[in-house]
């Protein structure tokens, strides 16, 4: 059957097919123009876990989401399609996470892993499969890239992008990074782990193909991350700033216009989950008071999406499942927004707004 003919069958305002893809869509991997890559993974996490179980928790809430957006009433016609992770992924991280613990619990009790053989081996290991990830991740974006696909990626916690901006970076000379988040993550091989998600803009700023990150909700950081954020190539509004411009009359509008106006000509999103008030995500790994809210996300992406800069592409990481299916929803309309807002900014067919009371 073709494409074509699978839209003109499919109904989308019935549930989602359970043995579908992603938002119950019935295309293929062929027949989507719009690739998510899981990447179920958090071996560095420091304090709460559950990041590496995100793609599963947004993928099986997905299926409650109706296609019908009242912003891009179309997308779900290009195709969304879901990618199938390694299986040695999901079983690396948790090795590596459970030897990784024993090395944050000697730095806590203020301790040299140096001065334990053992401990350093374990950690040299893990610096070590943390990057066969990250190339490994590298390679299945680009595989989908070279199929003509748009690709993005579902963490995992915060250090699962690098592959793919190593990835965007083999296909563009200049991009920046808009980045949303309750931390700076700048830190330097922070507890040891060279590629730890609280490194990830750190180790993005490695890349010479990024120019710019430009940082928004930002509430915790260390000096470190202070000195690397004083650089020409990091730009920060720190949540502090934005709530005091709110307060004295500064418009979220004028807010996303002057941070849209500070990036590259081509942009790639990073979305900490965190970034968020915490109701919206109370089981992610770190949460801080403070931060933003759905839909002052949603605005500043479809905003991005009608300017003349080109996003192209996004992840979405530190969703973490609780006892209920909360994060996992939010992470699924997130990620079905984030959809819509990429695909708008890459010219496709997306539909015409649907307008409410005229």
């Amino acid at each position: 059957m073709t494409k074509q003919q699978i839209i003109e069958n499919f109904d989308p305002s019935q549930p989602g097919l359970a043995d579908a893809t992603v938002f119950g869509l019935p295309f293929s991997a062929e027949q989507s123009e719009i690739i998510v890559i899981p990447v179920p993974w958090e071996v560095t996490v420091s304090y709460g876990a559950g990041a590496s179980e995100g793609p599963a928790a947004v993928l099986d809430a997905s299926f409650q989401v109706d296609l019908n957006h009242q912003e891009f009433p179309e997308l779900w016609k290009l195709g969304i399609f879901m990618d199938e992770a390694p299986a040695h992924w999901a079983k690396n991280s948790e090795k590596y996470k459970g030897l990784a613990q024993p090395i944050i619990e000697a730095l806590e009790r203020g301790e040299d892993v140096a001065t334990f053989p053992a401990l350093q081996a374990d950690l040299d290991q893990i610096n070590k499969v943390c990057k066969e990830l990250h190339q490994e991740v590298k390679e299945r974006v680009l595989f989908w890239m070279n199929q003509g696909k748009k690709v993005v990626l579902l963490g995992g916690d915060h250090s699962t992008p690098l592959g793919y901006y190593q990835a965007l970076a083999t296909k563009y000379d200049n991009f920046g990074i808009l980045h949303l988040d309750a931390h700076m993550d700048l830190r330097i091989a922070y507890e040891g782990f060279t590629y730890s998600h609280a490194s990830i803009m750190y180790n993005a700023l490695q890349i010479p193909q990024i120019s710019k990150i430009v940082q928004v909700g930002i509430r915790d950081f260390c000096e470190q991350e202070v000195e690397t954020a004083l650089s020409d190539r990091v730009l920060v509004h720190t949540d502090s700033d934005l709530k005091r411009e709110t307060f004295e009359g500064k418009t979220w509008q004028a807010q996303c216009d002057q941070i849209i106006a500070s990036l590259p000509e081509k942009v790639c999103i990073s979305f900490d989950i965190d970034g968020m008030y915490p109701w919206y995500c109370p089981n992610t790994g770190t949460p801080v008071p403070g931060g933003f809210s759905f839909e002052q996300a949603a605005y500043l992406f479809s905003r991005l999406a009608e300017t003349d800069k080109e996003i192209i592409g996004f992840d979405l990481v530190e969703v973490a499942p609780g006892d209920d299916d909360w994060d996992g929803n939010v992470g699924a309309r997130m990620l079905f927004h984030m959809c819509g807002a990429f695909a708008k900014s890459q010219k496709m067919n997306v539909g015409n707004k649907i307008q409410f009371n005229k």
